[in-house]
Order: structure tokens, then C-alpha cells, then sequence
């Protein structure tokens, strides 16, 4: 019974792929007619792989050093799932990086190509420019640009879970199974600390000496370090993403396996078994097939698109929404298959619930459907806290009227201000999910808020590849109306990411608690006992961990975009002609400063978080690493809901002003703003999304070693 269950589960998984596959071939027959434009992206494409390649290079020797340990420790099984989590989320961020990196151009040209066709003769310089996304020309980028994040998606669900369904059919063991989500978690976390480094040290260097000193736009070709900043866009937001993802997705499903596997119901009840393993599984795989769904209602290049989109349009009411899409409306398209891809997802958990659970299904659909709802609900709350549309952004735009240091100041007070909300949220899905269906309900809530990682994330993903045909267009001074098509699907792809980013936080509180749960059970711990010295030790341990984490992050930024901003300096200094546009800027020179950075500074954040619970679990004991785990998850989730709206707060104030508000560009208020962002990179780009990790991968750690303790 339990190879049929894993069967079908690995079949979603490699369907997931075979998607994927068949988007990226017809991605390869849309053509870059313009030689600037190829050369560009060609240019990214070679710098980005080669960062890819040097950051695995170092990761591989890592790898096989904690392989061996656990063949020494836990036997050949555990060793096997580390390395084929690790190997499925390094391949997750490989392929995501090289269709990203091929998809910039293909959208910069699709912009440029549509305009031509739509606007034969017209000066797209000219004010009237933005008409133009009336026509073709945003629907045709859109096209490209969400091809290529949809195939990013789905790469990530698919190898995330035919990876664990075929570490499971090898193993038949949930316990060595989770040793599978401390690889995809290990790889995540230098693949995030790096990429963020990378990313935040080529952006602070280009927009402090470009924007502030030099006067000059964003990725104009005369600023030395806008290709290491188009690279940056890749390395954190497609590889560093994408790895991010694939192990909260991984590590959700199983912690809801580990429970599952010896959890009954009522007191002295029947044990789930497999019946608990098999559910988180199902669930993962029909979020597969909702999502696939929700990517055929946004592109034409979907395999079966067509068809799908026709039976829509015969459903009551849906025939103006499927012609809206047509029409290239990028917002209502994105909004529209994701909302699809969640009714679905809820539909489907509660046939699942009834064919898994019988009597008690309604109480397992209703955690779940708690679970998703909370995620959406922060989804929104992120976007009204982080969203130049809202009054939150605007007060610390309107801050800038008296410098930087106010708008510093404002920033700050709407990270910690936004913390309310969303943690009210988590507490109240918890309680409800526990209430109803145990820990298994709050496990299997977090199942579901991931569950439609694949569009979720093909939104994410798209975002960085409209940001990136943005910087191509700049540097191959294509006409403004270009320029306008991409800020324009950036700024959308923005505003849709804030749901992304509601489930990811949300989710990484549940699951942590969830992986907490596991490992009480595996250490064998009733209770954790505050009054116990040991346990207050690790609670303040744990609790420090996420801050001295961020201090070496941000600390790296700061270093590395201190060396980039002396080198941008020079080059304007030093190379005759460069401000005319006559001399050429040595864009090699900072792409290497960028990597040099990244890669020597991700180390010891990176075994921090694996070394320090091994430590307190052998030194102090087990009750004290449950305290440290205790710790870190709540430190964390406040740090890392500050830190992400902090800094996207920051982000989008600058964006306001140069809108035309509060004086706009140019203006004291802008280099004010600029300053505030630059402060916000590493905040929501590097220090913040990396904690989700930390938390997760320290449970893990202390999951998979708790045998031992």
C-alpha cells in the first residue's frame, strides 16, 4: 500500500517537471533580435553561472565532511537523505539561475518587439509611451518574464517532492527521512547568506556612488557595478530564493510526516501510520496540480493553456475574467491564477481529508484551511505595511523631508509596528489548528500554506527576471517606453509577492514549532521546563542566535559594499571618459569584489546554525537544546517580519518619490530615501529571509541528531 501512495506522489512530482520542461522549450523559440540586448544578457548569464559553479564548489567539500559524520553516527540511510536533499536544492538553484538568466533578454526584446508592432512610428520616448502597455507589448513581456518564473517554480516542487518520495521509497523511514530537509536546509542557508551578500554589496555600491554621488540612473552602462548588480538580481532572488523555498516546502511536509507517523487522534486512539505520513505527501502533490492549473490561466505558453482557459470561460461569470487575461492585464492575470491555484488547493484538501481521515476530517481541513487563510491574511497586511499605495510607506517618504536619519528612524518603527499583526495571526492559527486536529493540525496547516508553492513562487521568480530585462533595456539605451513596460511588471510582480512572502513567514513559524514537536518526540522530552537553569541557558542562547546572525550578515554587506562603493569611486576617478560614455568601466572588477564577498563571508553564519545546537545538545543535554530551539523561533520570526518590512518599507518609499512625489528624483528627499533603501537591502535581502532558515535548520539539525542527545 505504501509504494502505491509514494508512486503517485512521485508522479505529481516528476509531472511538475515534465512542465517545466515543455515551458522552457517553448521559452528557447522566442529569439533576441537585438545584438545589445544578447550581449547583455549573455553577460549576466556568464557571471551569474559562475558564481553558481564557484559557491557549489566550496558547498560540495561541506557536504561530504557532514555526510560522513552521519554515516559515522546515524548509519548509511540518514547520510544518503542529507546528500540527496542537499543535491535536489543545489539543482533546484542551478536550473533556476539559467532559465532566470536566459529569460531577462528574451523579455527586454519582447517589450521592445511589441511596441514595434503595436506602435509602428511613434516616438516611445515620448510621454505618451505608457499607452503603449494598452496594447501587446506588457502582455508579450509578461508572457517571457512569467514563462521563466514558472518554470523556476516548478522545478522547485517537483525535485522537492520526487526527492522525498524517492529518499522515501529507499528508506521506508520517516526518522531518517528528515535528514532530506537538513540538506535542502543547509544548502539554502549559504545559498541565501551568499546570494544576499553578493546581491546587497553590487546594489549599495551602485546606488550610493551612481544614484547619490554621480547623479546618474539606475543601471545606466557608465556605472561600473550595475552588471554585478543585474548578477546580484539573480544570485539572490532566483538561486537564493528558489533554495530558500525548496526547504520550507520540504521541511514542512516533513515535519508533518514525523508527526503524523505516531500521532492518534484521541487518547489512547488508533496511531495514524501511514495514514499521517501519506496525507502531508497528497497534499504537496495536489498543490502541484493547482498550481499548474493557476499557471495555465496566466500563460499562453502553458502546455494545455488553451484548453483550459476555453473550459473556463464556460463556467458562469468567468468569461470576462479569462478575456481580461488575454487582453494582457498583468495584474488581474497574476492575482487571477493565483487565487485559482488557492480555491483549488482548498477544494481538493477537503476531499483528501475525507478520503484519509474519515470522522475526524473536517477538523484536519478546517487546520489547514486556517493555516492558508493566516498566510493570506499576513499576505496582506505585508503589503499594506510595504506598499507605496498605503500610508505607512508614504509617512516615511513624507520623513524624508528632514534627511536620511528620519527616514531611518521611521523605518525602523514601522518594522517593529508590523510585527503585531502577523504574529497575532500565527498565534491564532496555531491555537485553532491545535484545538481542532493536535500538532498534526498545526503541522499540516503550514503543509498548506506551501502547498501552492509552485505559483507562488513563478510570481516570485518572475519579479527578479522583469527587474533584470529592466536593467538590460537601460543599458542598451532601448527607447523609455521599454523601460516603462518592465518598471511597470516589476512593480506588479512586487505587489503580488507580498502574499509569497505572508505564507512563507507564517509557514516558518508553524513549521518550526512543528519540527519542535518532532523533536521532543525523538529526544524523548515530556516537557520543557523553564524553572530548569539548563533549559533558561538555552532559551537565551537561542534567543541571541538570530541577532549575532544577522550582525555577521549585515556586517558582510556593509564590508563588501564598502569595497565596492572605494572601487565604483575609482573607476569614475580614474578612467577618462567614463561620465561621456566614452570610456569603458571594468564591470569584471566588481562582479569579482561581489563574489570574493560572498563566498568567504556565508561560512560562519552558515556553520553557526548547524555547529551551535550539536554543541548545547552534547555540552547542556536535550532539555537544553529544546529551550535554545525555543528561543530561536521566537527571537526569529520577530527579527525576520521586522527586518523584511523594514527594509521593503524603505524600498518602496524611494520608489514613491521618484514617482514624482516629495520633489522627486534628484531631490534632497531622494538621496535621503536612497539612503534609507540602502540600509533596507541587506535588511529584507540578505538578514531577513535568511532567519525563516536559521530557525528551520536548527530544529532540523537538532531533529535529525536527537537520537543521540
Amino acid at each position: 500500500m505504501w509504494l502505491f501512495l509514494v508512486f503517485i506522489t512521485l508522479v505529481f512530482g516528476l509531472l511538475a517537471g515534465y512542465y517545466a520542461w515543455t515551458v522552457y522549450q517553448k521559452l528557447e523559440e522566442s529569439q533576441i533580435g537585438h545584438p545589445r540586448v544578447a550581449e547583455l544578457s549573455s553577460i549576466i548569464h556568464q557571471g551569474a553561472m559562475a558564481f553558481l559553479k564557484k559557491e557549489y564548489s566550496w558547498l560540495a567539500p561541506f557536504v561530504g565532511v557532514v555526510a560522513i559524520l552521519l554515516v559515522s553516527a546515524l548509519g548509511l540511510g540518514a547520510a544518503f537523505a542529507f546528500i540527496l536533499g542537499a543535491a535536489c536544492s543545489a539543482t533546484a538553484g542551478w536550473i533556476g539561475m539559467y532559465v532566470a538568466t536566459n529569460s531577462n533578454g528574451r523579455t527586454t526584446y519582447a517589450a521592445l518587439k511589441g511596441i514595434e508592432d503595436a506602435e509602428a512610428g511613434v516616438d516611445l520616448g515620448k510621454s505618451d509611451a505608457p499607452a503603449v502597455e494598452k496594447h501587446t507589448a506588457a502582455g508579450d513581456a509578461l508572457e517571457v518574464a512569467f514563462s521563466g518564473g514558472s518554470i523556476v517554480g516548478m522545478v522547485v516542487v517537483g525535485l522537492g517532492l520526487a526527492g522525498l518520495s524517492l529518499a522515501y521509497l529507499f528508506l521506508n523511514d520517516v526518522t531518517a527521512l528528515t535528514a532530506f530537509g537538513m540538506g535542502a536546509s543547509s544548502i539554502a542557508l549559504f545559498a541565501r547568506v551568499g546570494g544576499g551578500i553578493y546581491t546587497k554589496a553590487a546594489d549599495v555600491g551602485a546606488d550610493l556612488v551612481g544614484k547619490v554621488e554621480a547623479g546618474i540612473p539606475e543601471d545606466d552602462p557608465r556605472n561600473p557595478a550595475t552588471i554585478a548588480d543585474n548578477v546580484g538580481d539573480n544570485v539572490g532572488d532566483i538561486a537564493g530564493m528558489g533554495a530558500d523555498l525548496f526547504e520550507s516546502y520540504v521541511n514542512s511536509i516533513l515535519a508533518a510526516m514525523a508527526i503524523g507517523a505516531t500521532y492518534a487522534f484521541t487518547q489512547g486512539g488508533e496511531v495514524l501510520g501511514l495514514w499521517g505520513i501519506g496525507f502531508p505527501m497528497f497534499l504537496a502533490a495536489w498543490g502541484v496540480f493547482a498550481s499548474i492549473i493557476g499557471c495555465m490561466m496566466i500563460s499562453q505558453k502553458a502546455p494545455f493553456a488553451s484548453a483550459v482557459r476555453s473550459i473556463t470561460k464556460k463556467l458562469p461569470g468567468m468569461a470576462g475574467v479569462v478575456q481580461r487575461i488575454e487582453d494582457g492585464d498583468a495584474a488581474f492575470a497574476l492575482r487571477t491564477g493565483t487565487f485559482v491555484a488557492g480555491g483549488l488547493m482548498i477544494a481538493g484538501t477537503f476531499v483528501l481529508s475525507i478520503l484519509f481521515f474519515f470522522s475526524n476530517s473536517m477538523s484536519v481541513f478546517l487546520s489547514v484551511t486556517s493555516g492558508v487563510l493566516a498566510g493570506i491574511i499576513i499576505g496582506i497586511v505585508t503589503e499594506i505595511y510595504t506598499s507605496g499605495d498605503y500610508r505607512f510607506v508614504q509617512n516615511v517618504a513624507a520623513s524624508s523631508d528632514t534627511g536620511s536619519a528620519t527616514v531611518i528612524l521611521s523605518g525602523i518603527s514601522l518594522g517593529m509596528m508590523s510585527t503585531g499583526i502577523p504574529v497575532l495571526l500565527i498565534c491564532l492559527a496555531t491555537i485553532i489548528s491545535y484545538y481542532l486536529a493536535g500538532m498534526f493540525g498545526v503541522a499540516v496547516s503550514a503543509v498548506g500554506m506551501l502547498s501552492i508553492t509552485g505559483i507562488s513562487l513563478s510570481v516570485d521568480a518572475y519579479g527578479p527576471i522583469a527587474d533584470n530585462a529592466g536593467g538590460i533595456a537601460e543599458m542598451s539605451e532601448l527607447p523609455e517606453g521599454v523601460r516603462k513596460i518592465t518598471d511597470h511588471l516589476d512593480a506588479i510582480g512586487n505587489t503580488t509577492a507580498a502574499m509569497g512572502k505572508g505564507l512563507a513567514i507564517g509557514s516558518a513559524a508553524l513549521t518550526a514549532l512543528a519540527l519542535f514537536v518532532a523533536y521532543s518526540q525523538a529526544a524523548k522530552i515530556d516537557k520543557i521546563d523553564i524553572m530548569n537553569p539548563y533549559v533558561i541557558v538555552g532559551l537565551l542562547i537561542g534567543g541571541m542566535l538570530p541577532f549575532i546572525f544577522c550582525s555577521l550578515s549585515i556586517d558582510a554587506v556593509s564590508k563588501a559594499a564598502g569595497s565596492m562603493i572605494e572601487e565604483v569611486r575609482r573607476q569614475f576617478r580614474e578612467i577618462a571618459g567614463i561620465m561621456e560614455g566614452k570610456g569603458k568601466p571594468d564591470y569584471e572588477r566588481c562582479v569579482s569584489i561581489s563574489t570574493h564577498a560572498a563566498l568567504t563571508q556565508m561560512i560562519i553564519p552558515g556553520v553557526m546554525a548547524i555547529a551551535v545546537p550539536v554543541i548545547v545538545g552534547f555540552v547542556l543535554g536535550k532539555e537544553a537544546l529544546g529551550g535554545l530551539l525555543g528561543g530561536s523561533i521566537v527571537t526569529g520570526v520577530m527579527m525576520a517580519l521586522f527586518m523584511s518590512n523594514s527594509g521593503g518599507a524603505w524600498d518602496n518609499a524611494k520608489k514613491y518619490i521618484e514617482e514624482g512625489h516629495f520633489n522627486g528624483k534628484g531631490s534632497p528627499n531622494h538621496a535621503a530615501a536612497v539612503v534609507g533603501d540602502t540600509v533596507g537591502d541587506p535588511f529584507k535581502d540578505t538578514a531577513g529571509p535568511a532567519l525563516n532558515i536559521l530557525i528551520k535548520l536548527m530544529t532540523v539539525v537538532a531533529l535529525v541528531l536527537a537520537p543521540l542527545f
